[in-house]
């Protein structure tokens, strides 16, 4: 890979935010280029840099997945420390920052999950971590059955097979119906995908459009707080039945 990359010019600067407005090998002005146009250095990106601004896509979530594919593999052609490999350190030091940046975007932008995580803490700030908390329809079910998991945990060869083996497949049942609960979760958050993005349309943000992204906003957050709740039940299911 390093040699393909290194035998390849970088590719044409674009306007994309920076860290500094002039550039910090000549001083020149830089006006959004990630290469400086008078001594050709690369630039670092800002660190106020958001994951869908850096990757060249509108604020929503059903994102143009080709696209945005495209647009990294640009800029990893004009980042990627293979190219400033005999360069000094100061642009050795960009070179691997700029690229860390990038990366985390890619990664998080093309997983729908991630995405509509990062959108949250995006749009609603930190206080808007996702936490887990179980789903209100399944307080009860999920009770009994962390009752039942901790009991089949606790069994022994003593306890004979046939205990061990209902118990067993009642377990694996309840874990095929908190699977097919997860995929619920999952259908139901995209749905508010098309919500979302309809809502980023208008030019102008209206407060009763704030207030619709807000409430958008919140349903996915419940979503993936459920869904995350339920996946780690699943994966302790998991663990303890095989």
């Amino acid at each position: 890979m390093s040699r393909n990359l290194t035998s390849q010019p970088p590719s044409p600067a674009r306007a994309i935010p920076m860290a500094r407005s002039m550039c910090w090998h000549c001083q020149s002005e830089i006006h959004g280029e990630y290469l400086c146009g008078r001594c050709v250095k690369v630039q670092p990106l800002s660190k106020e840099l958001d994951y869908f601004t850096c990757l060249n896509t509108p604020r929503i979530l059903n994102i143009d997945e080709e696209a945005v594919e495209q647009t990294f593999y640009e800029l990893n052609r004009t980042f990627h420390p293979d190219f400033y490999a005999n360069k000094d350190e100061s642009e050795k030091a960009i070179s691997l920052g700029n690229t860390a940046l990038l990366n985390a975007a890619y990664r998080t932008l093309k997983d729908p999950i991630q995405r509509a995580e990062y959108l949250i803490r995006l749009e609603a700030g930190s206080a808007k971590e996702i936490r887990t908390a179980p789903p209100a329809d399944l307080f009860e079910e999920i009770l009994e059955l962390q009752e039942d998991l901790e009991e089949f945990r606790s069994l022994s060869s003593e306890d004979g097979a046939e205990t061990v083996g209902k118990l067993r497949a009642k377990l694996q049942a309840d874990r095929e119906t908190l699977e097919r609960r997860q995929e619920q979760f999952k259908v139901r958050l995209f749905e508010k995908f098309g919500v979302w993005d309809s809502l980023q349309r208008p030019s102008v943000e209206t407060p009763e459009i704030r207030a619709k992204k807000d409430a958008v906003l919140k349903e996915m957050q419940d979503i993936l707080s459920n869904r995350t709740y339920v996946r780690n039940i699943v994966n302790d299911l998991i663990e303890a039945t095989g």
